[in-house]
């Protein structure tokens, strides 16, 4: 069995199925440099093993030990598509010397500087692609950017998703969602749900507090998940339902089945995969200089199973004239695209695509 060396952070949650689904063919052993140190995410850890890697890192320039990653069982390695880490760019030039196949995983651009590479990619990227012999990005927009420049070159898109998709996916609350909003107290007929890290300006948490403070509070309620330091005060609207971080899976399931729709004006990524799997359309501002959008909002398709807004008052607008009928559309829409294009086998299948 092909052995193969894998370097991240460390394993969130929600990637540890992709990597246990990469164990089943292979035997992986992954490498956290975040492991028993620094960890500058809030992300829940995952439980599956990983090993420690000693690194030195200043101001996201990453110097790691080269040499467990260079022992002889493993044949190839899977690398960080991360212009900064200079150990990556040894270990790239001197494929002739080690021999190990090297495999580069990553966005494939800078979500901050989205506009400007999707017109002209990072010249240090192009430079880190040439010298990989494949490449994993997480969409397939951003593949097809890399496949025009390196047409030849095995870059496949993983169409990222997250751990327990299926189940989420398949999932049916034994209540309805009357009844559990009688139990929680949920007054509102129409419920939005928001659920992420409050841990940056990005996920522009004020266009969220306008919106709240500009539909009607008898009418619209908001389930809030999440915790961070950027998190607003939402305790003086009546229509806000705050919950703070959840972790635990039934009262998750109970939340998004009284919320008819998922909102979260930008920075939407990851997110957006779970609340698409619970049916949930997802409502945010379109891509702009202003409202900065991770990759995974490529799985938005406006109209179809998410409503992308172009300014503040066409969401007010829009919000107000949604027809129940439009919003139950929008949610079978929404499983289906993740049944059609985001289910964990598919993943794990594109992956394993490149280490046979």
């Amino acid at each position: 069995m092909e052995t193969v060396g894998i370097l991240q952070p460390f394993i969130p949650h929600y990637r540890e199925e992709f990597i246990n689904g990469i164990n089943k063919t292979k035997q992986a052993d992954t490498y956290c440099y975040y492991l028993n140190g620094k960890q500058t995410s809030t992300v829940k850890n995952a439980s599956t093993k990983s090993r420690s890697i000693k690194n030195i890192e200043v101001h996201e320039i990453l110097l790691y030990n080269p040499f467990p990653l260079l022992r002889n069982e493993y044949q190839t390695l899977i690398l960080m598509l991360h212009f900064g880490h200079l150990t990556t760019w040894l270990l790239l030039l001197t494929k002739s010397i080690h021999r190990k196949k090297i495999i580069l995983w990553g966005q494939g651009i800078s979500v901050k500087r989205y506009l400007k590479e999707e017109k002209s990619p990072s010249i240090l990227l192009k430079w880190m692609i040439s010298l990989a012999d494949s490449v994993w990005i997480y969409t397939e927009k951003e593949k097809n950017m890399w496949k025009q420049i390196y047409p030849d070159k095995q870059i496949i898109s993983l169409n990222n998703t997250i751990t327990g998709v299926e189940r989420i996916v398949n999932f049916s609350n034994n209540q309805s969602k009357l009844e559990l909003k009688e139990r929680y107290k949920i007054k509102q007929p129409i419920c939005f749900i928001f659920c992420a890290r409050f841990n940056n300006n990005f996920r522009r948490v004020d266009l969220l507090d306008q919106l709240i403070k500009n539909l009607d509070p008898q009418k619209y309620g908001f389930l809030i998940i999440g915790d961070g330091p950027v998190k607003p005060d939402f305790s003086n609207h009546n229509n806000v339902y705050d919950y703070g971080a959840v972790y635990d899976s039934d009262l998750k399931d109970d939340l998004f089945t009284m919320a008819d729709l998922y909102i979260q004006p930008g920075w939407v990524g990851l997110s957006v995969v779970e609340a698409l799997a619970y049916g949930k359309p997802v409502l945010t501002f379109k891509r702009s200089e202003l409202v900065l959008q991770c990759v995974e909002y490529h799985y938005l398709k406006n109209k179809y199973n998410a409503l992308l807004f172009e300014n503040f008052d066409e969401a007010i607008h829009q919000i107000n004239v949604l027809t129940n009928e439009e919003i139950i559309q929008l949610g079978i829409n929404a499983r289906k695209y993740v049944k059609e294009n985001l289910m964990m086998t598919n993943m794990v299948n594109q992956a394993i695509k490149t280490l046979t």
